[in-house]
């Protein structure tokens, strides 16, 4: 079978005692376990590897039988050259010297350069060849990494951390340097959501390192094989030159050399050499591998575990909480993660637990949609998520895009009258309107949509409240009247601002007369005008702070016009005539 032909492996469950060791409370157990697995994997998908087809099909790819025939020639003429004609004599009496000429020769061809580079260009091209094979042959090894795996991380935290803790493609943040034999791994590779998983990355770390190390393999085949080449070229060769009769040999006994050389049984010695080789190193690299991926694959659990720390935590001492983990979705585990670290840090292991009994915390995870979140994050409450989720309804991306829940509480609202704000269409208008209180806001309802907007946008939160108190204590004739008439000039606020003047208002047995006075415009100086205020007030329907408020000027001026009189009128009336002096 050559190695494009490796039968199909098939997928080996877990005995007994492989899951039992994959239950392991402690992580070493569990490195070994997965080791053995790996190991057996790599083994079996190794075992109809034929490396002698192998090495057959590169060393013709390469060339390698021309490679080797010229070299021959030339280390052949090197030593004619080199040798005396006296030395050549005497080999042809001398088997040992025939010997010794034998094995020069495969000395100069097999530690040339030449050689060597197409050995290690050889051993690369078979190890890659053997690479891709392994990557098919173990296409099921996957099942009991991922079986393994699963019964360590299940057996502790439950069923969804474990379908989390594999759902990962890790095999995208593997790669192996040949030269270290070891594999690096980024923090991308923790929980991608796919079919590979942890025990995926085991599985392609098998798969990538034995393709990827083939530059190394073809360096220790070439050192290690050399010597044993020499060996056994030159003592076939010792071996025919003894068959040899003595006369045959009247040309010298190098030419015998570089015909058995390039001899094809000589040649199939050299790949049959090359291929025990190359199965020894590939053995050698099976434990290797295996302990490498059980290292990666420890190092994921440890990210995964630090990841998701306090929800393993709390599933590991309540079994209720480990249930509730188990009822969800693999994808549902960061939503879990955040929100559990909201609720610890804001009410405690207890509070978490008080969630999970009352059905706050599986509506926070499966049911809060992400803008919800969003809100849950800033204002560190998984209270105001949920409460504003019920809220807004499909309008909640609008809540968020506006910040609302920045200015308000959603107890301050109801549907409707959120929906009357977001209908306003107008974000500086909705903030206003949003930040007052309830009743303020609920009262300036009364207004139509498009006075309410000109009104939101021209007064700030603090003129708006002072509005809507005025309103709260009104009747409903001074009431519209106040709205309409700030509405139509919002500047009308001004004259209403102080809350003096509310309560006189408010304390006025004529509102509408009182309101009529205070928002007048003109007439500060009129008689007539001073005149008319003056009755309301001396007939009781004002508050005499009213007229104060409205005319201060003419107030002054006609105290100081009566303090003038009464200064006169004194004068008048309590100064002694000056007597005449007579002499």
């Amino acid at each position: 079978m050559t190695v494009g032909q490796v039968a199909p492996t098939f997928a080996q469950p877990l005995t007994k005692a492989d899951y039992e060791a994959c239950q392991a409370r402690d992580e070493t157990a569990f490195r070994t376990a997965i080791q053995g697995i790996s190991i057996r994997a790599l083994q079996t998908g190794i075992a109809n590897v034929d490396y002698r087809a192998a090495v057959g099909d590169q060393w013709r790819r390469i060339g390698m039988d021309q490679i080797i025939d010229d070299r021959v020639d030339l280390a052949v003429e090197e030593l004619r050259k080199e040798t005396s004609w006296a030395n050549l004599l005497q080999s042809l009496a001398d088997q040992q010297k025939a010997q010794e000429l034998a094995t020069a020769v495969a000395e100069r061809v097999y530690r040339s350069g030449a050689i060597k580079a197409a050995l290690e260009q050889l051993a690369v091209g078979v190890g890659n060849e053997v690479g891709k094979q392994m990557e098919f042959a173990s296409q099921d090894v996957a099942e009991p990494a991922l079986a393994c795996l699963k019964a360590f991380v299940g057996a502790r935290y439950g069923e969804t951390a474990a379908r989390a803790a594999i759902g990962g493609d890790a095999g995208r943040g593997i790669s192996i340097d040949p030269n270290k034999g070891a594999a690096e791994m980024s923090s991308s590779a923790v929980l991608r959501e796919s079919s590979g998983g942890i025990a995926g990355a085991a599985v392609l770390l098998m798969r990538r390192q034995l393709a990827n190390m083939a530059t190394r393999v073809g360096q220790r085949v070439v050192g290690s094989v050399l010597a044993r080449l020499v060996s056994v070229v030159a003592g076939g060769i010792g071996i025919v030159l003894i068959a040899k009769d003595i006369w045959d040999l009247r040309n010298g006994v190098l030419p015998i050399i570089a015909t058995e050389m390039k001899s094809k049984e000589n040649k199939d010695k050299v790949q049959e050499e090359l291929a025990k080789t190359f199965a020894e190193q590939i053995s050698g690299h099976v434990q290797e591998i295996g302990a490498a991926t059980a290292d990666r694959v420890i190092d994921i659990w440890r990210e995964f575990r630090s990841a998701h720390a306090e929800v393993l935590g709390l599933a590991e001492r309540n079994q209720k909480f480990k249930a509730f983990v188990d009822s969800l979705q693999p994808a549902a585990l960061p939503r879990l993660d955040e929100v559990v670290a909201l609720l610890l840090a804001g009410e405690g292991e207890a509070g978490v637990l008080r969630r999970l009994d009352d059905g706050t915390l599986g509506t926070a995870i499966n049911k809060l949609p992400a803008p919800a979140m969003d809100i849950a994050r800033e204002t560190r409450s998984v209270d105001a998520g949920i409460k504003w989720a019920a809220l807004a309804g499909d309008s909640l991306p609008k809540v968020v895009e506006l910040s609302l829940y920045r200015r308000t509480q959603p107890d301050q609202l109801s549907r409707a009258s959120l929906q009357r704000l977001l209908a306003l269409e107008d974000q500086l208008a909705i903030v206003r309107l949003a930040s007052i209180d309830r009743a303020a806001r609920d009262t300036l309802f009364e207004l139509n949509d498009s006075d309410l907007k000109n009104l939101a946008r021209s007064l700030t939160e603090d003129e708006l409240s002072s509005l809507s108190r005025y309103l709260t204590g009104l009747q409903k004739e001074p009431r519209e009247r106040v709205l309409r008439a700030v509405a139509a000039n919002p500047t009308q606020i001004h004259s209403l601002s102080s809350d003096r003047v509310r309560q006189a208002v408010v304390a006025s047995t004529d509102q509408s007369a009182a309101v009529s006075m205070m928002l007048r415009s003109g007439g500060g100086l009129d008689p007539g005008v001073i005149a008319h205020d003056v009755r309301l007030v001396s007939d009781g329907r004002v508050s005499p702070i009213l007229l104060w408020e409205k005319h201060p000027l003419a107030i002054i001026g006609f105290v100081l016009v009566l303090l003038l009189l009464l200064l006169l009128l004194r004068r008048l009336l309590f100064t002694r005539p000056r007597s005449n002096a007579t002499a």
